[in-house]
């Protein structure tokens, strides 16, 4: 049941080991769902693996200050000078180079997996926030004022999820490399941010529709009507009753949006309108990959797996942490 932002619920459950003195014991609804949460365990070993991925993408900053990895520092030495492919199986790989190196250059293959793992998460993670924070707004005024502003936002988010998304983005993406400076922004600044706008402002007609129907159904509540009763304003309405109701949807497609976009920006990265070498990034390092998979198949496993892993990570802590907020489920 909602409740507004001002009331403290709890639930009571009897302690097991009380007898005729029963002792009442009173638990929050994060606390409910963080006891539903930690009985999934699989949900908790996604959630691991993606607090460990994420603790490495940030990682990855302060190494490359530090000097301790070198994503784009060629070896020639690993290769074989015969065709400038790894030396050795499994891509070249050595104590010094435990992912192997990759083909003509031979860069330290672990090293630009770090990097590539931060380039996806920090353009998935932007985007992320830029998409719910633009679905939020929008689905919150679409549902809380209904009417003719309803039927406007509505038929802009139709318009939007029929809209051919991914062939937009890459005509654009190379309109923009192909400009190359707007204002202070250039390179791969201006790709990065191209991408972070893109990906986050064409994905937020899908929250935007999962907040609109929440907010209708909540602005018919009990508490709501109180408020109006009181003379509450529209804004008090929608910042301290509604929106404290809507944070449990708000963080489960948050999460199940992430992965989405780490996809989108690796299909992106592959087709070459991502970020300019040689900055690494996981789809531009399997798009290489193709190209000498016969030869070096560990090129492309590695990169492969490590979107397989993240992208199956955050999607198990997503349905775990949905089920978990969610009162009517049974697990």
């Amino acid at each position: 049941m909602a409740i507004s932002a001002g009331e403290f619920e709890t639930t009571t459950e009897l302690a097991p080991e009380a007898g005729e003195g029963k002792v009442i014991e009173g638990r929050s609804l994060g606390q409910l769902a963080w006891a539903r949460l930690r009985k999934d365990k699989v949900a908790m070993a996604g959630g691991v693996v993606s607090l460990i991925l994420v603790l490495i993408a940030i990682a990855a900053w302060p190494l490359q200050w530090l000097g301790w990895i070198h994503p784009n520092d060629s070896n020639p030495d690993a290769l074989n000078i015969a065709n400038s492919m790894p030396g050795g199986p499994f891509g070249g790989a050595s104590w010094e180079h435990p992912f192997g190196v990759d083909p003509q250059l031979g860069r330290d293959l672990m090293d630009r997996v770090i990097v590539g793992l931060q380039t996806s998460l920090s353009i998935a993670g932007a985007a992320t926030v830029l998409a719910m924070v633009i679905g939020v707004t929008v689905g919150v005024l679409a549902g809380f004022f209904g009417g003719w502003v309803d039927s406007v936002l509505a038929r802009i988010m139709d318009i939007l999820l029929a809209f051919p998304v991914l062939l937009f983005s890459i005509a654009l993406l190379v309109i923009l490399r192909t400009i190359g400076e707007i204002g202070p922004l250039s390179g791969n600044t201006l790709s990065y941010v191209a991408l972070v706008a893109i990906i986050g402002g064409f994905g937020w007609a899908y929250p935007a529709r999962i907040i609109r129907g929440q907010t209708l159904s909540l602005r018919e509540k009990e508490f709501v009507e109180a408020s109006r009763s009181v003379g509450a304003r529209n804004g008090r309405i929608v910042f301290k009753e509604l929106l404290p109701n809507l944070v449990a949807p708000i963080l489960v497609y948050a999460t199940l949006l992430l992965p989405v976009n780490i996809l989108t920006e690796a299909g992106l990265s592959f087709l070459g309108v991502g970020l300019n070498p040689p900055t690494a990034s996981l789809g531009q390092m399997i798009d290489q990959a193709s190209r000498v998979m016969r030869i070096d198949p560990t090129y492309l496993f590695i990169p492969g797996l490590t979107i397989f892993i993240t992208v199956l990570a955050f999607n198990l802590f997503g349905d775990g942490l949905r089920d978990a907020i969610d009162p009517k489920s049974s697990r």
